[in-house]
């Protein structure tokens, strides 16, 4: 697949820009647990994910993370090149959660493009709002759901993620995931474990009773 048939707009783009994007577009591989992207200085430009899995985080004072949103095949990632948006006071971290293909639109080709194409300032400002709704819906659960609930989704949403129920997956990066401790979420999963939702053993935790989960992610 060429980076014409993922880019969504790709169509309502004139010849011109079609082929500015295509001269100066960087092809991209990462490993599992490279970082790619680090804070408001770093700006490479926009992401577009070939294939693979990358994780947008952020980083408390203390050093917690908390990730807000995750970019699967074909996704965009506008916050890669945050340099674009006075606006955003706050820093991302992107890191590939899987081996990831990417390409990159180098940031001065895209605002360029921007400023003169409809279309594409149409598409950024409708990623702009997707992300915006992501962080939004992160503080709503952080403020308004309790730990249990949200340990209990995060599961569920990995299992459907990775095709089963067994996930092979350590306590600190579920509490990176989620912006706790990983003491916390290991007495977390203890108690699942007790309850019959999970089982636990050295980096796997496996869900025997989904529908239970279910019930605690929709509390």
């Amino acid at each position: 697949m060429e980076f014409q048939d993922f880019f969504p707009i790709w169509d309502k783009l004139n010849a011109v820009h079609q082929k500015q994007i295509l001269s100066t577009l960087i092809n991209r591989t990462a490993k599992k647990g490279t970082v790619i992207h680090s804070g408001g200085n770093d700006c490479t430009g926009l992401f577009l994910v070939k294939s693979g899995q990358l994780r947008a985080y952020i980083l408390s004072d203390e050093g917690r993370e908390i990730t807000i949103y995750r970019l699967f095949q074909r996704d965009m990632c506008l916050l890669s090149a945050s340099c674009m948006m006075r606006s955003i006071q706050f820093d991302i971290t992107i890191e590939a959660e899987k081996d990831t293909e990417l390409w990159i639109i180098p940031v001065d080709v895209y605002q360029g493009i921007m400023t003169e194409s409809a279309p594409v300032a149409n598409y950024t400002n409708e990623l702009m709002a997707t992300r915006f709704s992501d962080v939004m819906w992160l503080i709503e659960q952080i403020m308004w759901k309790s730990l249990d609930t949200r340990v209990a989704a995060f599961l569920l949403e990995e299992s459907a993620i990775e095709n089963s129920d067994t996930l092979k997956i350590t306590h600190e990066t579920i509490a990176g995931h989620l912006g706790s401790h990983r003491e916390v979420i290991t007495r977390m999963l203890k108690y699942f474990q007790n309850e019959g939702m999970v089982k636990l053993s050295r980096g796997t935790i496996e869900l025997i009773n989904k529908s239970k989960l279910e019930e605690f992610s929709s509390k």
